[in-house]
């Protein structure tokens, strides 16, 4: 059965920037956990701050490619999964496949639980990591309304992480360091320019694709901005706790509003202030954030002949950090770290459950009822975390082959999706909504970036 038209409804009055921002500390925080804590400090650990372009260009890049998505909630008032189906019937079964299988393994609640545990000298931390993803469960299946639970958690983390990380890198860079960032930006390293000999491509795409939020994860953006409010969005209501949540009524097909001179003016002014507030917040925190972490690693472990892959690596940094300062720096450093690794795995549930429980509706062909998304969503939520509990108690604590092929995988998903959304934002709105040439030219540059990349990594590792 095709998915309802579009009901013609008035384009609500935008709203100021302060009572915008909120959706991009989602994004934000989902990207937070695996590449700025992990991936790009461990790369410029090693082959020094002439790669942190990248980490700028993936962050760019995904700066318009989730603005494309905010449009087509913001001037439908439905995810772009819902859209995607208009057009494709079997696309729905795509994002069930490609967003269970990268996002299963809880590696990042893993992470987590090893800084944290390390504090207390803890060896075996897989107990812990099973007693994290409890809480993470609580904490969503509690709170009375799911996106204000989720914002919340990520404005605390953000605000207390960014400003750390900042006072950290402050009183441990020199002036050489900040030099060495500035031609970092430029792609200028130690004795190379852009990429050196004997990066591994793969790790490299790895880090690109988790420069913010990775893989369908960006896609979760059009339900943040729908549970918000922006635009159209305003129609669709929230996901409530079944426990604690007062009932709203859910809406996956959205609505339309006619294109005339007063509502494109309106249009006009939400896509200021949406941009503005993405901009601020998932661009310049962002980046701000990356860097700083990345030369913190820089200064405290690069040209030390240390060469400790994953999360181990943040281990030896915190005690560099402690080296340098003073022991408490660096402990201060695993809490902050740690946390952070707790909140990102903590979004990434909230985003695959929403991504998860949408498709399967859809894929179902109007069999089952948008109404039971909200049981279906908490279903598939406790779903993963008894699944991650599995492979914890299996031994799976660290599958760092998985991981890899999780990783490549993402980025495949990336370059499918971002075709995607450009061409149903192409194809789908009105001329007066659509995407004009700059943001065309970016979303078509990143298709290819990552399209080029996958392709070559996966003949790489397995062809080659």
């Amino acid at each position: 059965m095709p998915l309802a038209a579009h009901k013609v409804k008035d384009l609500p009055k935008a709203l100021s920037l302060k009572k915008l921002i909120g959706p991009s500390f989602i994004i934000l925080g989902l990207g937070l956990g695996s590449g700025e804590v992990v991936l790009w400090p461990y790369l410029t650990s090693k082959f020094g701050m002439g790669i942190i372009w990248g980490a700028i260009l993936g962050l760019t890049f995904q700066f318009f490619m989730n603005m494309e998505i905010e449009r087509y909630a913001l001037v439908r008032g439905e995810s772009v999964f819902v859209g995607f189906a208009r057009k494709v019937g079997w696309l729905p079964l795509w994002f069930l496949f490609s967003t269970f299988l990268p996002w299963i393994w809880p590696g990042i609640a893993a992470a987590s639980a090893k800084l944290i545990g390390s504090l207390f000298g803890i060896q075996e931390t897989q107990y812990l990591a099973i007693g994290m993803l409890i809480l993470m469960g609580a904490i969503l299946s509690l709170g009375p309304v799911l996106y204000k639970t989720v914002e919340r958690f990520q404005k605390l983390l953000i605000g207390v992480g960014v400003p750390s990380v900042f006072l950290l890198t402050i009183f441990l860079a020199r002036q050489h360091h900040w030099v060495d960032l500035a031609n970092g930006l430029m792609g200028k390293g130690p004795d190379y320019w852009l990429l050196p000999a004997g990066i591994p491509i793969a790790s490299f795409l790895a880090a690109l694709a988790y420069a913010g939020a990775g893989g369908n994860l960006n896609l979760a953006q059009s339900f943040y901005v729908k549970a918000k409010g922006y635009g159209m969005g305003k129609y669709a209501g929230r996901i409530t706790s079944l426990l604690t949540g007062k009932k709203e009524e859910v809406s996956l097909t959205g609505a339309k509003f006619e294109c005339t001179e007063e509502n494109v003016k309106t249009f006009k002014e939400w896509w200021k202030n949406i941009n503005i507030e993405h901009f601020l917040v998932f661009w310049v925190t962002g980046s701000v954030t990356i860097l700083l972490l990345a030369l913190l690693s820089y200064v405290t472990t690069y040209g030390t002949g240390q060469d400790i892959p994953g999360i181990n690596f943040v281990l030896l940094e915190a005690a560099e950090i402690g080296k340098q300062l003073f022991p408490f720096a660096g402990t201060f450093f695993l809490i902050v770290a740690g946390l952070t690794l707790f909140g990102t795995q903590l979004t990434v549930f909230d985003a695959t459950s929403r991504i998860l429980s949408e498709n399967v509706i859809l894929a179902s062909k109007d069999k089952i009822s948008s109404k039971k998304l909200p049981k279906i969503y908490y279903g598939v939520l406790w779903l993963q975390i008894f699944a991650g509990i599995t492979i914890f108690l299996t031994g799976f604590t660290e599958p760092l082959q998985l991981l890899i092929l999780a990783a490549v995988l993402n980025a495949f998903a990336m370059f499918v999706h971002v075709g995607l959304t450009l061409w149903l934002n192409k194809t789908s709105l009105e001329d007066e909504l659509k995407p004009k040439l700059l943001r065309t030219t970016a979303m078509v540059l990143a298709f290819l970036f990552y399209g080029g990349f996958s392709i070559y990594t996966i003949l790489d590792r397995f062809f080659l």
